[in-house]
């Protein structure tokens, strides 16, 4: 495992990577509508945390300092929902794999800020060939300027940690309570490391541990060979049981019925990414953003 890397003083919060200003809230709402009725998200808000953990992740949500364009995409996301499933208390140490432009970072890090520990877990760039490395060393500059380079009145301590994707590590062995990752599993499958990945995730954990996965839903299992960023829900189970989880709990509350998966781009096709057709606008926004499984995996 490398160090934890130095972080520099904050900056300007990141603008979202995707986000899709014009996709209005009530579009959302309407789009979610059906998975709603199936598994309420208000039911299952407060199924795992006690009233002080609620209102903390509720304080989180509403943070001034969370982008514009990201908080536009709670409707889609349901992050309070999310991580009420997942069982995510602010006493907690959780590491979040691969954040990305740190869109889960600005509402973890300030609910983990007084009594836990965030680490966001970035790619190491020379772990990756050197004509690859322009993308993870870009996303983990963007997310140690975000977090800052002191103790925050926002983000607290939170940290960063490098992995190798090929032998990662997160951690010490038993150190963490959670590891959570969102709309990962398709790029590691791509690369041929996913087993690897799931079975870092397990020795960082401690016992009785929780996996939180989301990830674009197909239907059926797919080719080793797809290329469509969606992953079948028996694929992710079968990489987390082989690495030693044991599947506690699936939700639907990210379940999107309108998402047909045939899109001529994959998931990139529909919002945020919105890879399609300039004439095809209107037809993915009522989509929406893609189908996602939701699954809570436990180290006995």
């Amino acid at each position: 495992m490398k160090p934890l890397l130095p972080l520099l003083l904050p900056v300007a919060l990141l603008a979202a990577c995707g986000a899709d200003p014009a996709t209005p809230a009530d579009t959302a709402a309407d789009a979610t509508a059906d998975a709603a009725a199936a598994a309420t998200p208000e039911a299952e808000a407060g199924r795992a945390l006690d009233a002080e953990a609620e209102a903390a992740l509720d304080r989180a949500i509403a943070g001034a300092w969370r982008s514009p364009e990201f908080a536009a995409r709670d409707a889609w996301r349901h992050p309070k929902q999310t991580l009420a499933f997942f069982g995510i208390r602010p006493d907690m140490t959780v590491i979040e794999i691969t954040p990305g432009g740190g869109w889960y970072t600005e509402i973890l890090a300030p609910y983990l800020r007084e009594r836990g520990t965030y680490v966001g877990a970035v790619v190491a760039p020379d772990s990756v060939p050197e004509d690859r490395r322009a993308y993870p060393t870009r996303a983990r500059d963007e997310l140690r300027a975000k977090l800052g380079g002191e103790p925050t009145e926002v983000y607290g301590r939170a940290t960063l940690v490098e992995y190798d994707p090929a032998a990662p590590s997160f951690g010490p062995d038993g150190s963490a309570d959670a590891v959570l990752t969102f709309r990962n599993v398709h790029n590691w499958l791509m690369a041929g490391n996913a087993q690897a990945m799931f079975e870092g995730f397990h020795k960082v954990l401690k016992p009785g541990g929780v996996l939180g996965v989301v990830e674009h839903r197909a239907e059926r299992e797919l080719p080793p060979d797809d290329r469509s960023g969606y992953v079948a829900e028996q694929t992710v189970i079968a990489l987390a049981e082989a690495a030693g989880f044991r599947l506690d709990e699936r939700s639907e509350v990210n379940a999107n019925p309108r998402d047909t998966r045939d899109h001529p781009n994959g998931v990139w096709t529909l919002p945020p990414t919105n890879r399609h057709d300039e004439a095809d606008a209107q037809k993915y926004r009522e989509i929406g953003e893609s189908d996602r499984m939701t699954l809570r995996f436990v180290k006995d």
